[in-house]
């Protein structure tokens, strides 16, 4: 990455002295928050055909891994140690069945009104539908690759909008 901090100073979540720190944001203004994260998991043609077709033999792996994205958004705070609480109005996440790469894309959307973003709440909430999508399909290919998890648009706040260039 071409413009990396060079110094703590830079990084909110780190005190004058370089200690780890949670973030003051009791003066910020409630505003409408959104973030959109993105990833996907790569698999063997015989998992791809198997999930695709409803046979892997766990169940409904993208109705449960819709579930599991939507609880880790709700424990982010649990989970990432300087991450706060938040209201969450709602998660989407929708998967994308990209048949040529055996490949699964998964987009979260994760909205608020409030003093910080959601920008963790949508990275968990992808990470984890994308290990529950590995745990239900393991048994058939073991080699799984999870990948591209990254922060695609957000919205609000006072560092403004943000768009991914390349989805």
């Amino acid at each position: 990455m071409k413009d990396c901090p060079t110094t703590h100073n830079a990084l909110t979540h780190f005190d004058e002295d370089g200690n780890a720190r949670m973030v003051d944001v009791g003066s910020k203004p409630d505003t409408r928050r959104v973030a959109i994260a993105g990833g996907e998991i790569s698999m063997s043609a015989k998992a791809y055909d198997m999930l695709a077709d409803g046979r892997i033999a766990k169940g409904d792996v993208l109705g449960v891994a819709r579930v599991a994205g939507i609880m880790a958004a709700k424990k982010t705070p649990d989970l990432i140690p300087l991450a706060h609480p938040i209201m969450i109005n709602k998660v989407e996440i929708d998967f994308v069945k990209i048949s040529k790469d055996c490949t699964i894309k998964i987009i979260a959307k994760v909205s608020t009104t409030g003093k910080t973003g959601v920008e963790m709440e949508a990275l968990s909430s992808v990470s984890v539908a994308a290990l529950t999508i590995y745990d239900m399909c393991k048994a058939v290919d073991k080699g799984m690759i999870i990948d591209k998890i990254r922060l695609l648009e957000k919205a609000g706040g006072k560092s403004g909008h943000y768009q991914i260039k390349n989805k």
